[in-house]
C-alpha cells in the first residue's frame, strides 16, 4: 500500500508540474500574423535601446487610414534628418510586434506597409493600441543667410554755391539832394552882407544904376554921330 501510495503521489506531482509548465509556457507565448516581425511577449512595451532616440508620429508620414484603432500601420515617408532602426506596434493580449528595417523581408527604407500587432490569446487579429519608433534624429543647424557685399556708393557731388538771389525790388542808392544854401539870418531879402535887416530895401538902386549906364552909353553914341556929321 505504501508503495502504491508513493507512486500515485509521484504521478500527481508530475502531472501538476507538467500542467504548471504548460500554463507558464502558454502565458509567455506570443504570436504574430506577420512573418516580417518579431513577436515579443512583453506588455511593458520595451523602450528604445541605449543610444537610440524615441521618435514620434511627427517624424514620419503615415497612411491616414491606418494606425491606432486600425488593424494595420503603413508608414509612407521618413522626414529629413530622421533614421528609423526599430518599429514597435502594440496590440493583442500578451506582447508587441517589433519590426527592424532591412531584416526578415522588411525593406530598409520607407514605405513600410501593413505592419500589424500581435494576436490575442485566442490567436485572433486585433487593432493597434499604440506604436512608436526608435532611431536617430538630427536637427539641421539653422542656416545663416549672408547678405551679398554692398557696392561702395559713389561720392556725392558737392553742390556748387548758387548765385545770391537778387531781390525783385532793386534798391536804388539814396539820391543825394543838394540842400539850398542857408541864407544867413537877417539877409532873407538879399540885401547882402551880414548886416542886420532894418526894413530898408535898396534893390531899386541897382535898377537906377543900370538905367544911368544905358543913358550914358546912348549919350556918347549920339555925340559921336553929331561929330561925324559936322565933319
Amino acid at each position: 500500500m505504501r508503495r502504491r501510495t508513493f507512486r500515485g503521489a509521484v504521478a500527481v506531482m508530475a502531472l501538476t508540474t507538467a500542467a504548471l509548465v504548460g500554463t507558464a509556457g502558454s502565458a509567455l507565448a506570443c504570436w504574430s500574423p506577420d512573418d516580417r516581425s518579431n513577436p515579443i511577449p512583453d506588455r511593458s512595451h520595451s523602450k528604445c535601446a541605449e543610444g537610440q532616440d524615441k521618435l514620434t508620429q511627427d517624424d514620419v508620414d503615415i497612411d491616414k487610414a491606418t494606425g491606432v484603432g486600425q488593424k494595420t500601420l503603413t508608414i509612407t515617408k521618413v522626414h529629413d534628418g530622421v533614421t528609423v532602426n526599430r518599429i514597435v506596434v502594440i496590440g493583442g493580449d500578451d506582447g508587441f510586434n517589433e519590426y527592424i528595417p532591412g531584416k526578415k523581408g522588411l525593406s530598409k527604407d520607407a514605405p513600410w506597409k501593413n505592419l500589424k500587432p500581435t494576436l490575442t490569446s485566442h490567436r485572433q487579429e486585433t487593432t493597434i493600441d499604440k506604436w512608436f519608433l526608435c532611431g536617430k534624429k538630427v536637427t539641421k543647424p539653422t542656416e545663416t543667410v549672408t547678405a551679398p557685399p554692398t557696392k561702395p556708393s559713389k561720392p556725392t557731388e558737392t553742390t556748387k554755391p548758387s548765385a545770391p538771389a537778387t531781390s525783385e525790388t532793386s534798391v536804388s542808392p539814396a539820391s543825394t539832394t543838394t540842400a539850398p544854401a542857408a541864407v544867413p539870418a537877417g539877409n532873407e531879402s538879399g540885401t547882402g552882407g551880414g548886416l542886420a535887416n532894418t526894413g530898408f530895401d535898396n534893390s531899386w538902386l541897382i535898377w537906377v544904376a543900370g538905367l544911368l549906364l544905358v543913358a550914358g552909353g546912348g549919350l556918347l553914341a549920339l555925340l559921336k554921330f553929331r561929330r561925324k556929321a559936322s565933319e
